[in-house]
């Protein structure tokens, strides 16, 4: 079983910090900065042996070239953006992998967010990290692309098994649910949820990872009827 660390960034950022103990690989999904890494890897007694991206924005490759340059790691990344991070040393794309020791993920491309956004999906582990295109009762804005790439993406997030645990980048669940409850007012799973989560963000504590169950249920994005809807809602929650 993978060990996964959740390490708070900035104002909302998570970094995960990934471990495989049979190999004692150690991989980190999305390092906005290094330090915080390299210290929680050594407060543990982990080598980092890897980077996985899942898109170029800095808050998600700040840190590759520190961490880079202090262990020697391998750096995973979108085949589509490889000019926009220049620290990249293995290029994927929808039907690669990769691996972590025995573990396999597969590459989804799930372009919207950013072009190249891609996301990891670990299918013996029930995990998938999914950057900035699926959050807690949220999506990604859309910044490089269209409403109809994000439901596309939905519907291939939408098909991962219930238990998947969903791993996203940012702690928005509090500013998503409020919104979802104005898209789906009469949302009872919803409105369970929002008291869960208002209780939980209280005691300071982070309400991800998620679950492919729960977002079906919940995530006003994942269940827009279309395109047009869910680029409405997209819209409607930028002005929120």
């Amino acid at each position: 079983m993978l060990e996964i660390i959740r390490i708070p960034v900035l104002s909302d950022n998570y970094i995960w910090l990934v471990h495989e103990p049979e190999s004692k690989e150690t991989m980190v999904v999305d390092p906005a900065v290094a330090e915080p890494v390299l210290a929680e890897a050594a407060k543990r007694g982990w080598t980092i042996t890897q980077i996985w991206n899942t898109h170029w924005h800095p808050d998600h490759t700040g840190g590759n070239a520190e961490i880079k340059a202090a262990t020697g790691c391998r750096i995973t990344g979108p085949e589509a953006e490889r000019e926009r991070i220049p620290t990249l040393d293995i290029l994927v794309k929808q039907g690669d992998t990769a691996r972590l020791g025995e573990v396999i993920a597969d590459v989804i491309d799930v372009p919207a967010h950013t072009a190249g956004h891609i996301a990891f999906h670990i299918p013996s582990e029930q995990v998938a990290f999914v950057g900035d295109t699926l959050f807690a009762m949220g999506c990604g804005r859309l910044f490089e692309g269209t409403a109809e790439q994000m439901y596309d993406n939905m519907r291939k997030l939408e098909a991962l098994p219930d238990a998947t645990k969903i791993y996203c980048a940012h702690e928005y669940t509090k500013s998503n649910g409020e919104y979802a409850l104005v898209a789906e007012p009469d949302n009872l799973a919803l409105q369970q949820r929002m008291t869960e989560v208002l209780a939980m963000r209280a005691r300071g504590e982070a309400t991800v990872p998620t679950t492919i169950e729960l977002e079906r249920a919940t995530n006003p994005f994942m269940r827009a009827a279309s395109a047009a809807e869910l680029g409405a809602r997209r819209t409607a929650k930028d002005n929120f």
